[in-house]
């Protein structure tokens, strides 16, 4: 994922023993050793059309975002995720017939590969737009490519760039970890309320998120119980801190669906034609889990699906000339296991589920300071509320309360 226009998913460089802790796709060195950068100056312009329709200022945060996504590690980490990249290429194929001869715009374009996508698929012009430097990388691919006629690269923020056309084609990779992480679909948000034509197809249409206790034994052995013999000696006194360390921030790891103690609960769910910049700003639900087995509960995984599926107001037809199955606002979502494509068909997933081949966004953890012993069928009941943070809008705030029992407990993590 890219921020406000930004580009993909950054890679954490703090490690613990367990995965990658307050996690994102960019370096939070990185974030913080740039955080004393001014935001962009715009020319005059650009200030009269502010008056008009001001966009959100480019803040300290903001520069800090879009200079991380700059270093050629974190796009070569996107890349090589076979499932992510392969995922986006297949469904730009399945929509050829509608890409082909039409006008896209890809929101953090990055490194531009996702552009050349749909240039290779026929489209008449893409507009690559991204806020990083890695903008100028990008221009250099596309003129290797021979595809400079069609691809234009935009080196600057979805909210600032001029496009003097309605778009048919929105695309992007902006989904962070915990889906919403970094708070780039308000990027997308923008692109399609400022350029996208009636019954224009968006890519990916929809996500949802996911939200399941998890059982880990292992991991908690390792960063926790290891203290309490190191050597023959007696370090609990460590304990405490080890759980602080190991556990006060959300964790990226991957974890297999026999960590999953039930069916998940379906947190929230995105339909990209209609959803709004202010439904991001808080999202709550509560939930009720019934456990499938007896294990100790030493957390709760996010996860995440993104669906490719057919514009909201025209029918789309496969290579295959097959009818695409769309999604509207009134089929239900319910909380069952993630739905898999059975046939060309259907439209394709991008899922970051525990049981599905894993990604490079894996899966985000809270865990709980101390373990609860559940029994099978038990019931785990709380509620759960994703915020951005009042200090910068890209990183979230996780309040968890659960109860399990007959015991009440509450955890705050943020995500940086």
């Amino acid at each position: 994922m890219s921020g406000s226009t930004g580009v993909g998913n950054v890679p954490r460089q703090q490690q613990t023993s367990g995965g990658r802790r307050g996690g994102g796709r960019r370096s939070r060195e990185v974030f913080r050793a740039s955080e004393s950068q001014h935001p962009q100056k715009k020319d005059a312009s650009d200030d009269q059309q502010d008056l008009k329709s001001p966009p959100p200022a480019c803040t300290d945060f903001d520069v800090a975002y879009f200079e991380a996504y700059a270093h050629i590690g974190i796009h070569e980490e996107m890349i090589k995720d076979h499932v992510r990249t392969e995922a986006y290429r297949d469904a730009v194929m399945q929509h050829q017939s509608f890409i082909q001869g039409k006008v896209v715009v890809d929101v953090g374009c990055g490194t531009g590969i996702l552009s050349i996508f749909c240039a290779q698929a026929g489209a008449k012009r893409v507009y690559a737009v991204d806020a990083s430097a890695i903008a100028v990388q990008a221009k250099e691919v596309v003129k290797a490519n021979n595809l400079a006629e069609t691809v234009i690269v935009l080196h600057g923020r979805v909210e600032d760039v001029e496009i003097d056309e309605q778009v048919d084609v929105i695309i992007s990779e902006w989904m962070g970890y915990t889906l919403l992480y970094e708070s780039m679909l308000g990027s997308v948000i923008t692109a399609r309320d400022r350029w996208l034509k009636h019954g224009g197809l968006i890519l990916p249409c929809t996500a949802t998120l996911y939200l399941a206790p998890i059982t880990h034994p292992d991991r908690y052995n390792d960063s926790i119980d290891f203290w309490r013999n190191v050597y023959g000696i007696d370090m609990s006194a460590m304990l405490p801190v080890a759980k602080q360390c190991a556990f006060e921030e959300p964790c990226v790891e991957t974890i297999t669906g026999e960590n999953v103690l039930t069916w998940p609960h379906v947190v929230k769910h995105v339909d990209c034609y209609t959803i709004q910049l202010n439904e991001l700003e808080s999202i709550s639900t509560r939930y009720k889990f019934q456990s499938m087995m007896r294990a100790p509960l030493h957390g709760f995984a996010f996860w995440f699906d993104v669906e490719f599926s057919g514009p909201a107001n025209s029918s789309i037809i496969t290579p295959s000339q097959s009818p695409l199955i769309g999604i509207s606002d009134d089929d239900p979502v319910d909380d069952i296991p993630t739905k898999k494509r059975t046939n060309l068909n259907e439209p394709l997933v991008l899922s970051t589920a525990p049981e599905d081949p894993p990604t490079h966004w894996q899966q985000t953890l809270i865990y709980l300071y101390d373990p609860i012993e559940v029994e099978q069928d038990q019931i785990i009941e709380g509620s759960v509320t994703l915020s951005q943070s009042k200090e910068n809008r890209r990183f979230m705030n996780i309040h968890l309360q659960y109860s399990s029992g007959g015991r009440s407990f509450v955890k705050e993590s943020v995500f940086r």
